[in-house]
């Protein structure tokens, strides 16, 4: 990453963030660090298939939910968190996006998940330190997504959300060739094999 103008070595702010160029990579803001997210084909092809998943179940369901992902943020104590896909009520999107809000904070979302690129430095943030975020945020529900060797999703459920002690606990993990299945925020069923397929 270059240097930011007036911050060649941070900390850096919301504003050195919004003044990066528009060049097709992504960064996060945690503790005034700017980190490069990892992006590939495959990465962004999964993100891309979770996110029409979702949406149609939201549709079947009847949810009024808005699925969405970049460039799309979500605040937490750490920083700025840009999720591969999150899902919010359509109320807090609508309202999101008449006041020309890009951010989300943990009481709007009702769901994160998280593609795991691995052998990167993001690999360890999305599997510990966003889990902790996430947690103490107040996203019910957080999914670590995995690709290698077959798509697997370990749904996290936060326990004892709105205390001190709140935390994640694993609700089910499915594998590429099982149904996954949630019915919270809304029914979802999927298996997860179909995040690496072509359609």
């Amino acid at each position: 990453m270059g240097a930011v103008a007036g911050h060649a070595h941070g900390p850096y702010t919301l504003y050195d963030l919004d003044a990066l160029p528009d060049d097709g990579v992504r960064y996060e803001l945690a503790d005034g660090w700017l980190a490069e997210l990892p992006g590939d084909p495959w990465h962004d092809h999964a993100a891309a298939r979770l996110r029409e998943i979702l949406q149609d179940a939201a549709h079947r369901a009847g949810a009024d939910v808005h699925v969405a992902g970049p460039p799309r943020d979500v605040g937490t104590a750490a920083g700025i968190r840009r999720p591969d896909v999150f899902a919010v009520g359509r109320d807090v999107a609508r309202a999101a996006l008449e006041r020309q809000a890009r951010t989300y904070y943990g009481p709007d979302l009702l769901l994160v998940a998280e593609i795991v690129t691995p052998r990167t430095g993001s690999e360890q943030v999305d599997r510990v330190r966003k889990v902790a975020e996430y947690a103490a945020t107040g996203i019910p529900h957080y999914w670590i997504v995995d690709l290698e060797p077959r798509p697997a999703v370990t749904m996290l459920e936060l326990a004892r959300p709105g205390t001190p002690e709140a935390r994640y606990r694993t609700r089910r993990k499915a594998r590429a060739g099982e149904e996954l299945t949630a019915e919270h925020p809304f029914p979802i069923r999927f298996d997860p094999a179909r995040l690496s397929e072509m359609e």
